[in-house]
């Protein structure tokens, strides 16, 4: 057998065995059937890590450096150190998508306190740790029900928590408020649902940013949420096609009158929201903001300005 042959064989059993995804875990590369985090791992028992997810889409990454400097910023809020730098990181995110050989990918990089040893509480002690995968694209809102928009439920009996308790802006796995909530909206057949804070501000949902479209302008929340990529992508966006944006908080009557809703998330881009609270959003289907900047914003999903192209 040819030297050529043997690569090729060799490349095509590797992806065989990635084909559900890849992880890295302790300076392995391993199957995502295979992967786990060590039940010690406080970053597992006390969720005490912070994540970040970046996509690839046609085989391009999308705003990856963005992603890795917000990664990098929220691991330093948390006083984590990772055994790793931010160029390595990149390269094992990039290498988690050409073992799996996705081309439409999920991928996510965490960094958590680590193992404590001897039942160590202080958090300075810690070796801190790095996790990596990449899985099939993940979408909050299927492409289908994109057609036609969602029901979205505004949370009355669940509160966002307290920023001054758990920083929304350090992406975090916190989401005991929002898990509480989603079943809260189920019980109005409700697909996701939105949080208000303490004092009625509405925030974001569970894994998404709040647009609505309301007296010719776009708003959404300036504070109490995670200030998604995907959401700072659609500012950019609407600045471009001339649409005003107010970077505001507000609460729900300003939903209730709003012509158009649609979420925003790396999980899914931009996605429509036809039914609030039972009720329809402007005309009960995805509207000319919604669609013009759904159309750019795939649009930006291929300019080389915005994107990373992986050689599988």
């Amino acid at each position: 057998m040819s030297a050529t042959i043997k690569k090729i064989t060799a490349e095509a059993h590797k992806q065989k065995k990635f084909k559900n995804g890849c992880a890295w875990i302790n300076n392995h590369y391993l199957p995502i059937e295979d992967a786990g985090v060590p039940i010690m791992d406080v970053g597992f028992s006390k969720s005490d890590c912070t994540y970040d997810v970046v996509s690839t889409w046609k085989g391009k990454f999308f705003k990856l450096d963005e992603h890795l400097d917000r990664f990098e910023e929220n691991w330093k809020k948390l006083n984590l150190t990772p055994p790793v730098n931010k160029l390595q990181m990149k390269d094992i995110l990039i290498e988690c998508v050409k073992r799996s050989g996705l081309r439409d990918s999920y991928v996510e990089m965490i960094v958590t306190r680590g193992i404590p040893v001897n039942g160590e509480r202080d958090p300075r002690k810690f070796s801190n740790r790095f996790y990596a995968y990449a899985i099939p694209y993940v979408w909050i809102v299927k492409p289908e029900d994109q057609l036609t928009g969602i029901h979205l439920a505004i949370a009355k009996q669940s509160i966002r928590i307290d920023p001054r308790s758990v920083d929304p802006k350090v992406k975090n796995f916190h989401w005991g408020d929002m898990t509480k909530a989603l079943y809260e909206a189920y019980e109005t057949e409700a697909e996701t649902t939105v949080l208000p804070n303490a004092d009625g501000y509405i925030t974001e949902g569970p894994g998404f940013n709040i647009f609505a479209f309301s007296e010719g302008q776009l708003w959404t929340p300036e504070s109490g949420m995670l200030e998604g990529i995907t959401r700072r992508t659609v500012i950019e966006i609407a600045a471009s096609e001339q649409v005003p944006v107010k970077v505001r908080n507000f609460k729900r009557d300003l939903l209730e009158k709003a012509s158009e809703i649609f979420l925003t998330s790396t999980a899914g881009g931009i996605m429509p929201v036809s039914i609030l609270d039972g009720k329809p959003v402007g005309k009960g289907k995805p509207g000319p903001v919604y669609q013009k900047i759904y159309s750019e914003y795939w649009a930006a999903r291929e300019k080389p300005e915005y994107t990373e192209k992986v050689n599988y």
